[in-house]
């Protein structure tokens, strides 16, 4: 049985009810999730060989203090960094260190900021350097996977329609859909109902309805779709050592189909379009 229930007279919690979102919400989203964007832009010039993952952190906690946000990872379930940068074969929850990044990786940084209480979460695959046309062919089937389920969005269908469009094409593209994580209701909470899949059928999931919020995160393997957590508790890779990528927005379903929150204000949350 699944409940809908006006997001301003809802607990503060995740009690497995959906949100449903106002304008003046979605207003706070907009500017929460541009926050975000703004700050993966920024970080173009500073991915490249050499660069240590800790530095990459570094700049997402400084850029969020000088806007008035803060990181909505740092600290949380004892999480000690303010994003999370997943390497090669690592799927997602990378944890930044001092390792520098080497010609070739290709790396997502995912980040969340908290603005006045709304939560703005996305993330994006960086080259580092030249890549191969083999990663580069992930980073193309990934982020098309994300927008193809973005494009399912819309009242009156299923949250399984999303997930369809993610799993049709990356199997059509012989890549495989990562099954352990999946996308989530957002807002005044980081983690919230309902769960978004990226693979099914159409006629599953709740419906969706105006006034959602949520997060679309398709993680893509050039192998198989399997996954192990690292002793860190943190860290998941892929269990064949495979390559991995994933491209995050946050989408908020309107009357007629759904905004892209997390739309980047330079046009660089696309493959290729590195500044």
């Amino acid at each position: 049985m699944v409940t809908y229930i006006d997001a301003t007279s809802a607990p503060l919690k995740n009690t497995g009810v959906i949100r449903l979102y106002d304008a003046e919400a979605f207003a706070g989203m907009r500017k929460a999730c541009q926050l975000t964007a703004r700050c993966l832009d920024e970080l173009y010039p500073l991915v490249k060989p050499g660069v240590a993952t800790d530095v990459i952190d570094r700049f997402v906690f400084e850029f969020g203090m000088d806007h008035g946000a803060l990181p909505a990872t740092l600290n949380y379930r004892g999480y000690t960094k303010s994003s999370c940068t997943s390497i090669n074969h690592v799927v997602c929850h990378g944890i930044p260190n001092d390792k520098p990044l080497r010609e070739g990786d290709v790396v997502n940084i995912d980040v969340t900021f908290i603005l006045d209480g709304w939560h703005g979460d996305s993330s994006r695959m960086y080259p580092v350097g030249e890549i191969k046309r083999a990663a580069e062919r992930l980073l193309e089937v990934t982020h098309e996977c994300l927008m193809r389920g973005i494009a399912a969005v819309r009242p009156g269908a299923r949250t399984g329609a999303i997930g369809e469009a993610i799993q049709a094409y990356a199997e059509a593209e012989r890549c495989s859909v990562v099954r352990d994580f999946c996308g989530h209701g957002v807002g005044r909470l980081f983690h919230d109902a309902p769960n978004i899949l990226h693979y099914g059928r159409a006629n599953e999931g709740p419906e969706m309805k105006e006034g959602m919020i949520f997060t679309i995160e398709p993680m893509i393997n050039l192998g198989r779709p399997h996954v192990k957590v690292l002793s860190d508790g943190w860290t998941a890779v892929t269990r064949d050592r495979s390559l991995s990528a994933q491209y995050e927005h946050t989408v908020g379903v309107t009357a007629d189909g759904c905004e892209i929150f997390t739309l980047s204000p330079g046009g660089l949350d696309r493959p290729g379009l590195s500044a």
